[in-house]
């Protein structure tokens, strides 16, 4: 069960409840899922309890409790453990992280996104920002997400922005001039030190959206060094890895094909390369997965409190957990591609997907090559 699906289960349990006249509530359009923080346990938690609580008139524990037999109910779950003020910590039988790979592959760069069914749908948000180049930069990156999520967008600055902001950043906005009494100035990041523009329209576009927007961003040629100590470079570098992978692939004559990353060669007479060198038992796909995972939790945070920076630190969460999985896709020596190895393939390709989808977000480029 991928985590859409887990949140469609969640909401299930919820109209089955409302149905039985056990919760007087809206169902809500959409339930956040993600990996368990300090305490949880289980594959994820869910905090609708605490969501539902206020309209339902009962305190979150009462409504975690009326939830919970009908997630146990549910296929695929095993057990819902109830933990801190009304959290469901939910854990799955045989948690298959082949059907994490399917769904993004399914959706490719649109992993994460609402397709019409979230929060945001169909409404309209407004955003309006001071004439300053960092607050427009965010304004549009936050509109793109807001989009992903649903949500209909309108930009607006208080000045039309400089011809060279569009030029080199690509920012735009739909309208410029003062706003109606009504509409306040909600994209307010701390403007930036330095002219950003030197750095061209990637760097500086991450220069600007990767800090928070109460953080004063650096603006300088670090963004521009094409080594590790550059989470930038790290990100593209990942995405660039992924993509070389597939082409390898190819030549060597095999596809992926989401199933279990460890295993046997086919020819039986080996161990897979992976496990050999432990990568199965050290955590490092483990953690992958988790990041993967939590990619549309990310968006939706991004999307509601407008904060693009929420999106850029998460796509360099999933590649540093990618970099020291991807040297183990593709056959060494003489080993033949096995199934392993073609899921290997298939949870790079997963990691390509988001990095791309996620710079795409950002109006940044995901190069094929670097």
């Amino acid at each position: 069960m991928t985590p859409v699906e887990l949140s469609r289960t969640v909401l299930h349990a919820v109209r089955r409840a409302v149905d039985a006249g056990e919760l007087k509530v809206t169902v809500p359009a959409r339930a956040v899922v993600a990996p368990p923080g300090p305490g949880g346990c289980g594959d994820y938690a869910t905090g609708i309890a605490l969501q539902l609580a206020r309209p339902a008139g009962q305190p979150p524990r009462r409504v975690a409790e009326v939830l919970r037999p009908y997630l146990v109910d549910a296929d695929g779950i095993t057990d819902v453990v109830l933990t801190g003020p009304g959290f469901l910590n939910i854990s799955l039988h045989g948690t298959a992280p082949a059907d994490l790979v399917a769904e993004i592959l399914r959706h490719g760069p649109r992993y994460g996104y609402a397709d019409g069914l979230g929060a945001g749908s169909g409404r309209v948000v407004r955003l309006h920002c001071p004439h300053d180049l960092r607050a427009v930069v965010v304004a549009e990156a936050a509109a793109r997400i807001l989009r992903s999520q649903g949500a209909l967008v309108r930009t607006s600055c208080v000045a039309p922005p400089e011809p060279e902001w569009a030029a080199i950043l690509g920012v735009r906005v739909d309208a410029a001039g003062p706003a109606p009494a009504e509409l306040p100035v909600d994209v307010r990041p701390v403007p930036a030190p330095a002219d950003p523009l030197p750095l061209g329209r990637d760097a500086g576009r991450w220069a600007l959206l990767h800090p928070a927007a109460h953080d004063r961003p650096r603006i300088g040629d670090e963004h521009l060094v094409q080594r590790e100590g550059n989470p930038l470079f790290r990100v593209r570098y990942a995405h660039a890895r992924a993509r070389a992978l597939s082409r390898n692939a190819a030549d060597l004559g095999f596809v992926p094909e989401p199933g279990p990353v460890s295993g046997t060669a086919r020819n039986g007479t080996a161990q897979d390369s992976a496990a050999q060198h432990g990568t199965a038992q050290d955590g490092t796909v483990r953690d992958l997965l988790v990041a993967l995972a939590d990619h549309p939790r990310v968006l939706a945070a991004a999307a509601e409190h407008r904060a693009p920076d929420r999106l850029a630190r998460h796509l360099v969460t999933v590649a540093d957990a990618a970099l020291p999985f991807l040297p183990t896709v593709l056959p060494r020596g003489g080993e033949k591609p096995s199934a392993a190895h073609r899921a290997r393939l298939a949870l790079a390709e997963a990691v390509g997907a988001v990095l791309a989808g996620g710079l795409s977000l950002l109006g940044i480029d995901a190069p094929d090559h670097l």
